[in-house]
């Protein structure tokens, strides 16, 4: 059988049927970025983010900074305003999982691997604003940004 011009129109016929079977689009797809970026909801992924920029999230007090270290390390050097939970001590997830989902949470820990770990547990437990310090607060104090000490550590 010699298809000739019914080759051509086969195919249109066929792309035509397919593109008929893709669901429609409920919301136009954008590049435009969020007015807040911080507080977009990731879908459970923790943004990470660079001392710089982690240093601008921090300036907006509405933000929580969430130092994920030790204690004993907390003491002897943290970023000021942080609030220390302890992602490896007991109880970490029920002390999580007191605290405001609204809010945005800034984690770190000394270099990135504590805070990736409490990034994803947070992020089960429905946090959708999670920022990762990923250099972690090594980087911090390297780059010269404000660090301040527990009296205990004085």
């Amino acid at each position: 059988m010699n298809w000739g011009p019914m080759k051509s129109i086969f195919i249109w016929f066929v792309l035509v049927l397919l593109l008929a079977r893709q669901p429609a689009r409920s919301q136009p797809v954008t590049n435009a970025e969020p007015s807040n970026p911080a507080a977009a909801p990731q879908a459970g992924a923790p943004r990470k983010v660079g001392v710089e920029e982690f240093e601008k999230l921090w300036q907006d007090k509405k933000n929580v900074v969430l130092d994920v270290r030790t204690g004993k390390e907390f003491e002897a050097g943290h970023i000021p305003g942080a609030v220390n939970l302890d992602v490896n001590a007991p109880g970490f997830t029920d002390k999580v999982a007191a605290l405001d989902t609204n809010k945005v949470y800034l984690v770190h820990c000394a270099a990135g691997r504590r805070s990736a770990n409490a990034c994803e547990q947070m992020s089960q437990l429905g946090f959708p604003h999670l920022i990762d310090l990923a250099p972690g607060f090594r980087a911090w104090e390297k780059a010269g940004k404000p660090v301040e000490k527990s009296a205990l550590s004085k």
